[in-house]
């Protein structure tokens, strides 16, 4: 008997569903995630899979592409070679995160490893143009905070009061200070 071949997107869609959790998807379902598909996969999970499957950008952008399904847009960051993705590809990607877990997920499996994370994060901060773009600029710059406090600190006083910022201040000036607040 011959074994059936599947594309790359094929065989994700079929270990995202050998691998779905009804309990989870339920639950993500109620707390109103904007998804028409939730398998319910964890992040674990999901690295899990990324692991497995070509990491090439055409298999990701068909992923991103895919906004109709949660555990999708959560993968595809995982799959890019952050030195061949540009400002204006992330761009074209924040433009359409639907939710903040995407965002994170896109902020730390992708965008942190790019050249261009600072000059992005303090782009975003002043533009909000996209829904995320505040939150992608915070939660970047929280990636990046390690690596230049001052900047992150001018980042996280531009987010005003938001949580994240706030805690974003916090965090920028131990690290400058070696103080707690």
């Amino acid at each position: 008997m011959e074994e059936k071949k599947y594309n790359d997107m094929q065989t994700v869609k079929r270990r995202f569903f050998a691998m779905r959790n009804g309990v989870i998807a339920d639950t993500l379902r109620s707390a109103g995630l904007p998804y028409k598909i939730i398998f319910g996969l964890n992040l674990p999970q999901i690295v899990e899979i990324a692991a497995e499957v070509p990491h090439t950008r055409e298999l990701a952008e068909a992923l991103w592409a895919n906004n109709t399904t949660r555990e999708s847009m959560l993968l595809a960051p995982m799959l890019v070679d952050p030195s061949s993705f540009g400002i204006d590809d992330a761009r074209r990607w924040l433009d359409s995160v639907p939710a903040a877990e995407v965002a994170d997920v896109l902020c730390h499996r992708l965008l942190r490893k790019t050249p261009y994370a600072w000059e992005l994060a303090e782009m975003l901060i002043d533009s909000r143009r996209a829904p995320f773009d505040m939150y992608v600029a915070l939660r970047l710059a929280f990636n990046l905070v390690a690596t230049a406090p001052e900047r992150a600190l001018a980042v996280a006083e531009k987010g005003g009061t938001h949580t994240v910022a706030l805690a974003l201040a916090d965090e920028a000036r131990f690290l400058i200070t070696g103080e707690l607040n």
